[in-house]
């Protein structure tokens, strides 16, 4: 999301005292902070073995030379033990959660692998004092309004580089990004710990610093952990030991594969289906590139083409993996029968307590997306029992309690996620609870959740990562909308999805451009996706043409749809209903 008043920046003695005081505290407490005592430093990072071997790594990449110790501060987070087996799960990159409030999870990129499911369990307490700063610095910038944004998503960035922020994607392969490698036993692996393995990696390739295998395992580990911590800080990383396994063995497969894997976290998707198919080239069968594959086609609005590629992927390596995308492609092109069959019988070949709360957990969203907000709690149920701190699971619960106008038990769920993983989603959902209660105060908390996402989404920006879909959806409602127009254009210029042409749609319509809107919002609904923040969307943007009939129509359709798909939405689209009598 852009900046709310302006994007100039502030010098130095015009901020705050307080604020500048908190910056440095931040700094020093977070900088080169790395393992259980926080006190690595730059001086003993890395191996003693890289620095004789691999000294010119650096001048042949503009990523910084990755060393084992450069993810400590990851691996041994200050609330999660590395041996708590942690999970997280992403259909892809772009429909987490289907964009039901109009926000995507960018850290939800899977790679289709089948190696043991990484979990982040975090330790119930809630008030990690890297977390607090973070929402300290956020409010300071709602105060300081010339606050550039950059300052505060480097905040952010050193708070989760220390660890504090984690996230479960709602929707995923199934997979850890963490391959097989013979710097990791399969013991380890099967522990399900990604912070685990990845410690194992390090002392590995202290010793054995020419394993190319091992640098593409770390590069695959950085990209999950970005994804599970919700930290983008993590990708110039994983670039970094990706080009290092390819230096020393050019072209080889699991750096191929993180690549894929890479570029489809930074939504670089053309990029993403180039590495796939590369390493189909060479191995036809991996599962991880097929997946890749799959993702990057629907990323890029290519239905026909990811269908195809779901079908051939099923018949070369059926799985769980395989399965929820085959099952996503079908919900997407209005299929809803073939898309829970398909999960169910996923969920009847799931085993580990991993796969099982995914695929519990997608099925509930996919209920969720259908009205059925009983069944959606049923499953989120089943998710929840297999996996206790299941973020997807306890997300979706909160949502569909609010649905059936438990609001209270709603908030406090929802309170609960993004106190341990203050991500654009859970952010804005919670935002909106709060305003649709409209307590005393209300409206204050709602604006500390729409900082925390401007946050979130300059973090992300300086990491690498294209942002543009969530700055267009959170501003569009929560913030700049000539900002979020630009961004939906930017987005619409390089990919054609449903997701990007509803985007487009809603910015248009809220800079007052209806009639341009109308046509990509007629886009967005064209392949029955049944998605009812898309149908509101589209009866809005028809009311403002003049196209009463139509609006009309499409307004009930959504809410008979999923008469609670938001919280404010639904409440626009009744009144707008009751207007137009």
């Amino acid at each position: 999301m852009a900046p709310r008043e302006n994007d100039d920046k502030p010098t130095e003695d015009e901020q705050p005292a307080a604020t500048q005081r908190e910056w440095e505290r931040l700094w020093e407490q977070g900088d080169d902070s790395g393992g259980e005592d926080g006190g690595s430093t730059k001086e003993d990072a890395g191996p003693e073995g890289e620095r004789d071997a691999d000294t010119d790594t650096a001048a042949d990449s503009t990523e910084p030379t990755p060393t084992v110790d450069d993810a400590d501060q990851a691996s041994t987070p200050a609330q999660d033990s590395a041996d708590e087996p942690g999970h997280s799960h992403s259909h892809g990159p772009d429909h987490d959660h289907d964009h039901d409030h109009h926000h995507d999870h960018d850290h939800d990129h899977a790679d289709g692998s089948t190696a043991p499911h990484s979990h982040t369990h975090p330790h119930p307490r809630v008030d990690d004092d890297r977390v607090a700063a973070v929402r300290r610095v956020a409010a300071a910038g709602r105060r300081w309004r010339n606050v550039q944004l950059a300052g505060c998503a480097a905040l952010l960035a050193v708070a989760m580089t220390a660890g504090a922020i984690a996230i479960g994607a709602a929707k995923d392969s199934g997979a850890t990004a963490v391959a097989a490698s013979s710097a990791v036993s399969p013991e380890l692996l099967a522990s399900g710990s990604l912070d685990a393995s990845i410690a194992s990696l390090q002392a590995h390739l202290r010793t054995q610093p020419k394993d190319f295998d091992g640098w593409a395992t770390l590069g695959l580990a950085y990209v999950e952990q970005a994804r599970t911590k919700g930290d983008p800080s993590r990708y110039p990383q994983a670039q970094a030991a990706l080009q290092r396994s390819l230096k020393i063995s050019p072209n080889n497969e699991n750096a191929l594969e993180g690549r894929a894997a890479l570029a489809a976290a930074r939504h670089e998707f053309a990029q993403a289906l180039t590495y796939a198919d590369q390493v189909l080239k060479e191995n036809p069968y991996s599962e991880r590139a097929l997946c890749s594959r799959i993702d990057a086609l629907v990323e890029l609005g290519r239905y026909a083409d990811a269908e195809k590629a779901a079908d051939l992927a099923d018949a070369r390596k059926p799985g769980v993996p395989v399965f929820t995308r085959y099952a996503y492609v079908h919900e997407l092109r209005g299929d809803v029968t073939t898309a829970r069959k398909v999960l169910e019988q996923a969920l009847a070949a799931a085993t580990s307590p991993g796969d099982i709360s995914y695929v519990a957990g997608t099925l509930g969203q996919l209920a969720w997306n259908q009205g059925d907000y009983k069944t959606a709690l049923t499953d989120y149920g089943r998710a929840l029992a297999a996996d206790e701190n299941y973020l997807p699971a306890l997300e979706g619960r909160a949502r569909a309690q609010a649905a059936l106008g438990d609001r209270a038990e709603a908030i406090k769920g929802m309170e609960l996620v993004v106190s341990r993983y203050p991500l654009p989603q859970p952010l804005v959902e919670l935002g909106e609870l709060y305003e649709s209660r409209g307590a005393a105060g209300d409206k204050a908390k709602a604006e500390d959740q729409y900082a925390l996402v401007d946050a979130w989404i300059a973090l992300a920006r300086a990491n690498g990562v294209n942002a543009d879909l969530d700055t267009a959806l959170a501003a569009a409602d929560h913030g700049n909308v000539k900002s979020a127009l630009k961004a939906a254009r930017a987005e619409w210029a390089r990919r054609h999805t449903v997701h990007t042409a509803d985007a487009l749609a809603w910015a248009l319509h809220v800079n007052g451009l209806d009639k341009e809107a109308l046509p990509y919002a007629r886009r967005a609904t064209a392949t029955n996706y049944h998605n009812a923040s898309f149908i509101y969307h589209l009866g809005m943007i028809e009311l403002a043409t003049g196209h009463k009939a139509d609006g009309r129509a499409h307004l009930a359709k959504a809410l008979k749809l999923n008469p609670g798909f938001s919280p404010l939405g639904a409440s626009k689209a009744r009144k707008a209903l009751e207007a137009t009598k």
